[in-house]
């Protein structure tokens, strides 16, 4: 699936199963609160935080994609309201990405 077919596939579902877009202002809470479910378990899988029952690792694996894909879902309809093409967006991010930081990571003695 492609960034453009990923917000048209959201775009249908909220419109056609979910109703309507929540508010920008909800979303972008919904967003803080997804972001932070998944801080929650990569703390409990890579940190010293521990889980409440133990967990396979498979499950953590599981929880953790499902709280990617709640982040990017929401993300996604943000950038559907607020008329912002992903694709393009990603696109000169990477751009700007490679031009600021084309050297600076290489000459990092604590990434060598």
């Amino acid at each position: 699936m492609t960034i453009k077919q990923l917000q048209s596939q959201v775009d249908h579902w909220i419109k056609t199963i979910g109703v309507r877009y929540f508010s920008e202002l909800t979303n972008i809470t919904i967003l803080t609160e997804e972001v932070g479910e998944l801080a929650s378990i990569m703390s409990r899988a890579y940190g010293e935080q521990s889980w409440k029952e133990p967990m396979t690792i498979e499950e953590e694996k599981e929880k953790m994609a499902d709280e990617m894909a709640d982040v990017l879902w929401v993300l996604t309809c943000l950038a559907n309201q607020t008329g912002v093409d992903l694709t393009q967006a990603l696109q000169k991010n990477i751009e700007k990405k490679t031009n600021r930081d084309k050297d600076r990571h290489r000459e990092n003695t604590k990434l060598l």
